[in-house]
C-alpha cells in the first residue's frame, strides 16, 4: 500500500506545476487553486496507477472538471460580492510553476491581471476550452474528452472565447520597460497628489476597479470612469486611505510590473495593476481585501 502511496505522491507532484497553472487560471485565486489540487490528489490515490494509460491527461481531466464545478457555484457567490470582485494577485518569485518557462513572455500574458479580467468575460466552458487550447495546447480530441463535448462543440467555444478576448485587449502591447516606467510616473503622481501628471498618464477612456470585499475604506462599489474622476479618485483614496509610513514598491506580480503597497509593518495593503494602451494607462485594478493577499506576505 505505502509502495503505491509513494508512486501516487511522486506521479502528482511531477505534474503540480501545469495543475496548479491550470487551476490558477480557470479560477483566479490561489487558495481555490489549492484547495483544486487537494481534492484532485484525494481522487488520483483511488485509482490503480496500472490502469491510468497517462496520468497528464487524466490529472488533467479531474482538475479541469473540478474547476468547472466550481466556477458554476462560485459565479453564484460573486453576485453577492460586495464591489467589483478581481483575481487574487501572486507573487511571481513565489510561483515559478506558472505556466511553460520555455515561452516566458506568453506565460507571463497568461497569469497577468488584464488576462485574467477578460477570462471572467467568458462563460467556464468557454474559459477551460480557451486555456486548455491557446494556454496549454492540448489537442481538440484530449480537450473534448476532458470536457465531454465533441470536438466540433470545443472548436465552437474557443473560436467565441477567443472573438471576446481579441476584441477587449489593447490595440498596442508595450515593453515591460515602458509598462514600468508608466507605473512607476503613476505611483510618484498619486503619492504627491499631482493631479496634472496623473491625468496624463491616463487614457481618455480610463477605467478603475478597486475590490475591498467590503473591508476596505474608500473602496469604490462601482468602477469609476473618465480620465478626470479616475485621476481625483486616486488621488483623493491615497491622501484618505493610504496608511502614514506605508512602503512603496515595483514589484513582480501576475507576471507584469506591479505596485505594491504595504503597512508599515510590511503586511500587503493595496496592490494596483494597469494596462497600457497607445502609452497610456487604460485600466487600473486595485485590490486592497486583506482575503486576497496573503500570497504577497513576508
Amino acid at each position: 500500500m505505502s509502495t503505491s502511496l509513494d508512486g501516487h505522491l511522486t506521479t502528482f507532484q511531477q505534474h503540480r506545476p501545469l495543475l496548479f497553472s491550470i487551476a490558477y487560471r480557470m479560477l483566479g485565486s490561489v487558495t481555490d487553486a489549492e484547495d483544486i489540487l487537494q481534492d484532485a490528489y484525494l481522487r488520483f490515490q483511488s485509482a490503480p496507477l496500472t490502469a491510468i494509460e497517462s496520468p497528464k491527461a487524466y490529472l488533467s481531466t479531474i482538475v479541469t472538471r473540478l474547476c468547472l464545478n466550481h466556477l458554476t457555484s462560485a459565479r453564484a457567490q460573486r453576485e453577492m460580492y460586495v464591489g467589483p470582485w478581481l483575481p487574487e494577485p501572486i507573487l511571481g518569485t513565489d510561483q515559478p510553476e506558472l505556466g511553460n518557462p520555455e515561452a516566458q513572455a506568453d506565460r507571463n500574458e497568461s497569469v497577468s491581471m488584464a488576462f485574467l479580467v477578460l477570462l471572467e468575460r467568458l462563460t467556464p466552458a468557454e474559459r477551460a476550452v480557451f486555456l486548455l487550447r491557446e494556454v496549454f495546447e492540448y489537442e481538440y480530441d484530449e480537450i473534448a474528452g476532458m470536457l465531454e463535448k465533441s470536438e466540433g462543440a470545443c472548436r465552437q467555444l474557443f473560436s467565441r472565447a477567443k472573438d471576446r478576448i481579441t476584441a477587449n485587449r489593447p490595440r498596442f502591447q508595450v515593453s515591460p520597460e515602458e509598462h514600468r516606467r508608466l507605473l512607476e510616473e503613476f505611483m510618484r503622481a498619486a503619492v504627491n497628489g499631482d493631479l496634472h501628471n496623473l491625468t496624463n498618464l491616463l487614457a481618455e477612456d480610463a477605467t478603475i476597479w478597486a475590490d475591498g470585499g467590503g473591508k476596505v475604506r474608500g473602496a469604490a462599489l462601482e468602477p469609476v470612469r473618465g480620465r478626470a474622476d479616475v485621476a481625483r479618485f486616486v488621488i483623493g483614496v491615497t491622501a484618505k486611505f493610504v496608511p502614514v509610513g506605508a512602503q512603496y514598491a515595483v514589484a513582480d506580480v501576475n507576471g507584469q510590473p506591479t505596485l505594491l503597497i504595504r503597512h508599515p509593518d510590511g503586511m500587503p495593503a493595496v496592490v494596483v495593476s494597469i494596462e497600457v494602451d497607445q502609452a497610456r494607462i487604460r485600466n487600473i485594478w486595485a485590490i486592497g481585501n486583506p482575503d486576497k493577499l496573503g500570497a504577497l506576505k513576508p
